[in-house]
């Protein structure tokens, strides 16, 4: 829907009947009243957009906690958009759906395209080259807004203490919601228009209404998703939209909204005390964006309904005053450039945080070159009215600014692409990872050839769990998000069921091998993070419970002929077992289930791989040791007890000779500080299939 037309003005409700030029004057005048309800600049109110800005960067550079200024700026800008609309349908002029949308990318894209291009270039200069990959998907994800769904679906964790491992374009989630809000607002408004089109209803009621109805349902889900899965409600769109639901029944309810002077006043400055300190009192981690997040935003909506007090002592003295009314005109650019300057200089300094002086500086830095961006850039592209004589032109400035940043970034990427397919096929002979630890091997590659995985393929080295659990398996809607089929067979020989957390994930390309060789069925039950062992083992997330309670379920509907688990667990300061594994262990294999046990791997206090990258692969400091290496298997005494459970022990790969290098056989070992790389599992695949094959033996079973 491009426009949308209403017909004449009808005079409101109650009033009476009139015919002829009087009735017209009448309606033209009652309309009228309704259009001023909802015009008029709100200087204070964009005043307080940059304070809530301002909020953002200083809770970033010092704190490192959310401060609720977000929030705010998301309830400032479906404030403003809903007066727009509601001018328009009150005065029976075209919504012009298909405008509004070009001409609002028009006047957001250009600022957040050179923030975009100029963060790129930051990346591709001083950035680890570990993270470039993941960087320039961001770089797609934030211009197309869609990186709040980026860092949700990447289990990004917002309140990370050290803020030099995030993103440079974190923060364009909220940017990417509000975009995806300025989609759908519009739609709202244009139902709006539908339903006050044939009757007599008003619009302003209907919107209340239906604005009513988003912000009670999201409000619950936000409450819901917060409490069950808080990182990923975070960024979720769902969890937000009540958020800029509060917004527009603000605006709407604003012109009803006249408190006295002395309330006016009393208002303002206790909204700006109580906005301020939100994010010093309360202990916001793990709450947001759930009901506490009402406090900031019912805080900025008392400064709202506070407005122009007409009182020397009131704070739109302070909020409407020229430097701060033109602050806020540079308030989105401020957000806009902060954040990739401080992850910049962290990253420079490797630090975690910013110090006093330093973090000054930055937001100074910031400030001015907000201001700079705003004159030099923003505002000649709001006021070029070249674009504004079509909506071809319209289109096209859009196009255009996207395609600023897709074409190099997926030329960079095709680059990288090929990069590595030719290393891949060259892999057999230059990159033997684990088959290097074999006797006898000797390495007749490139001694040139690069270190596999490429430094920024580290951060995509996960391994992958197959397909998704498959239809034959009668498991409840909930659960099925636990189960994957990793080997899919139409006859399979055995079933065998891997359960337990990421630390059996990587092992997958070893076992893949394998179970194809021996026409295996493999299905997974895998929850990283979360332990099978006992229910007081699980950490405190509603994803760990589900997954431990539901782990029955899946073995009475897999009915697996063997059962892989992890049988030891590590930290850095050892390795132990855990007495609620034993009892789940004695329970399988009292019930005839073999059971194999895999002997977890060795975590260490960073990464590896980072470390070599960093600093050279034979540098001493990136080779780490562990005190479970060259100890017993602590999960042997059960193995000799069950016949039917036996133990793989692979520490020997990770560690050949007690230090655990970095580089093995011209691969990275781990991709991260405790998950072997995918490229070095697959390397480690004819050993580990000969150990299976052994613990199986074990066990009395042929492979």
């Amino acid at each position: 829907m491009s426009t949308v037309r209403t017909g004449a003005p009808r005079p409101e409700p109650g009033a009476p009947a009139t015919d002829g030029a009087a009735g017209a004057e009448g309606a033209v005048a009652a309309t009228a009243r309704r259009v001023a309800r909802y015009s008029g600049f709100r200087p204070e109110v964009q005043g307080l957009r940059f304070v809530a800005v301002l909020l953002v960067v200083v809770y970033h550079v010092f704190l490192g906690r959310v401060s609720g200024g977000v929030d705010v700026f998301l309830l400032i800008s479906a404030f403003f958009l809903t007066l727009s609309f509601v001018r328009k349908l009150e005065a029976g002029r075209p919504l012009a759906l298909g405008r509004y949308w070009l001409h609002v990318f028009k006047r957001l894209l250009p600022l957040a395209v050179l923030t975009i291009l100029g963060t790129l270039v930051l990346v591709a200069a001083v950035y680890p080259g570990t993270d470039t990959a993941q960087w320039r998907a961001e770089a797609l994800a934030s211009v197309f807004y869609v990186e709040n769904w980026a860092l949700a679906l990447n289990a990004v964790d917002y309140y990370a203490a050290d803020h030099s491992t995030a993103s440079p374009f974190q923060h364009f989630w909220s940017l990417s919601v509000q975009g995806q809000v300025f989609l759908l607002w519009p739609l709202i408004f244009a139902a709006a228009w539908l339903l006050t089109r044939r009757g007599r209803l008003r619009p302003v009621p209907v919107l209340v209404a239906m604005f009513g109805a988003v912000f009670v349902a999201s409000l619950a889900w936000s409450v819901h998703a917060t409490a069950v899965q808080q990182e990923f409600a975070y960024f979720d769109t769902r969890t937000r939209l009540w958020e800029f639901a509060l917004g527009s029944l603000l605006a709407l309810a604003l012109p009803w909204l006249r408190p006295p002077r002395t309330a006016r006043v009393a208002l303002g400055w206790l909204g700006l005390v109580s906005m301020v300190s939100v994010g010093v009192l309360v202990d916001v981690q793990g709450a947001f964006p759930g009901w506490i997040a009402l406090w900031p935003l019912l805080s900025a909506a008392a400064i709202i309904v506070a407005g122009r007090s007409g009182s020397p002592f009131g704070l739109d003295r302070v909020l409407a005053s020229a430097p701060l009314v033109r602050l806020g005109d540079s308030a989105y650019a401020l957000y806009l450039v902060h954040w990739p300057l401080l992850i910049t200089y962290l990253v420079l300094r490797d630090r975690p945080m910013a110090g006093p002086r330093s973090g000054i500086v930055i937001i100074l830095v910031s400030v001015v070159l907000a201001v700079l961006a705003t004159r030099l850039v923003e505002d000649p592209f709001k006021n070029w009215s070249w674009p504004e004589r079509s909506k071809r032109r319209l289109a096209g400035v859009v196009a255009l600014c996207l395609a600023l940043v897709a074409a190099p970034v997926l030329g960079w990427q095709q680059v990288e692409d090929r990069r590595a397919d030719r290393l891949q096929t060259e892999a057999v002979r230059n990159n033997p990872g684990a088959a290097a630890l074999q006797p006898g091997f000797a390495f007749r590659g490139d001694p040139d050839a690069p270190t596999l995985p490429l430094p920024e393929d580290l951060p995509r080295q996960p391994a992958s769990l197959g397909d998704a659990c498959p239809e034959d398996l009668d498991l409840p809607e909930e659960l099925r998000r636990f189960c994957h089929e990793s080997v899919a067979q139409e006859a399979p020989e055995r079933t065998v069921l891997v359960l337990g957390n990421s630390h059996l994930q990587h092992w997958l390309p070893a076992l893949r091998p394998l179970a194809e060789t021996e026409r295996w069925r493999v299905l997974t039950w895998i929850q990283p993070g979360c332990f099978y062992a006992a229910a007081e083992d699980q950490p405190g997330s509603e994803s760990c419970r589900a997954w431990f309670e539901g782990a029955e379920q899946m073995i009475g509907t897999a009915d697996p002929d063997l059962v892989v688990v992890q049988s030891t667990f590590t930290d850095q300061e050892g390795e132990f077992l855990r007495p609620g594994l034993e009892q789940r262990i004695r329970e399988l294999t009292g019930r005839g289930i073999p059971v194999v046990g895999i002997r977890d791997t060795p975590r260490f206090p960073e990464a590896p791989a980072e470390c070599a990258v960093a600093h050279g692969e034979d540098d001493p400091r990136c080779t780490f040791t562990h005190p479970m290496v060259g100890t017993p298997d602590p999960a042997l005494p059960l193995a000799r007890e069950l016949p039917l459970y036996s133990t793989m022990d692979l520490t020997d790969l990770i560690c050949p000779a007690g230090p655990c290098p970095p580089v093995i056989g011209n691969v990275y070992v781990y991709w991260d500080d405790d998950h072997l790389s995918r490229v070095y599992s697959q390397s480690a695949a004819p050993v580990f299939g000969e150990r299976f094959r052994e613990a199986l033996a074990a066990d009395g079973l042929e492979p």
